[in-house]
């Protein structure tokens, strides 16, 4: 039989440790929000975390694998409301595109850290990658329910992925951009925009 883990203060060792890694996560995105991703040292991570040095090691191995830790947690977050807000919205394209877009700006927007790690999302190598996962994910979303809603002839049927791809990729960094301030545009105009560039369809 298996010893009880210990308690301490009322929690695990594992769950004193996954809480060491949130709060490390939530000091990296407190960092670049402020400074960028070159301002992101293990030292400061940790002062920010109120956290020993070696707590750090504990969870990452270096400030890069820090950095992807937290892109993966807004992907995973935002992804997730983005996929349930597709569920819930009626069987319409436009009403579709409406939901998940409009949920996806919302998630940016709720938590200015958010935006700034998107910005930042070209910084390393490391968040490049994710990044281009990132838009592998959301244009194959894009395309199924493509195939789901439109009657897609079969000719054009291997067309659909890249046409998903170009729209989620230049959606992409349309978003970026405003988020850095390029654009001088509302949210609502920016959500009108990508529902019509998606849908294909001029806006009312």
């Amino acid at each position: 039989m298996s010893n009880p883990e210990r308690t301490y203060g009322g929690a695990t060792a594992g769950e004193r440790a996954a809480r060491r890694r949130s709060a490390l996560i939530d000091a990296c995105l407190d960092i670049v929000a402020e400074s960028g991703v070159a301002g992101l040292t293990v030292r400061g991570v940790c002062a920010t975390a109120r956290l020993n040095d070696r707590y750090f090691y504990e969870s990452f191995a270096s400030v890069d694998e820090l950095l992807v830790a937290a892109f993966d947690q807004q992907t995973v977050e935002s992804s997730t409301a983005m996929v349930l807000a597709i569920a819930e919205a009626p069987a319409d394209p436009e009403l579709r595109a409406r939901a998940a877009i409009g949920t996806g700006l919302e998630y940016l927007t709720a938590d200015p850290r958010r935006g700034r790690l998107l910005v930042e999302s070209q910084a390393t190598e490391g968040l490049r990658t994710r990044s281009r996962e990132v838009i592998r994910s959301l244009a194959k979303i894009m395309a199924d329910q493509g195939r789901a809603l439109l009657a897609i002839p079969d000719e054009q049927e291997p067309d659909m992925d890249l046409a998903a791809w170009t729209l989620v990729a230049g959606g992409f960094d349309l978003v970026t951009g405003w988020l850095r301030g390029e654009l001088d545009i509302s949210r609502e105009h920016l959500e009108d925009f990508l529902v019509t560039m998606v849908t294909a369809r001029r806006a009312s």
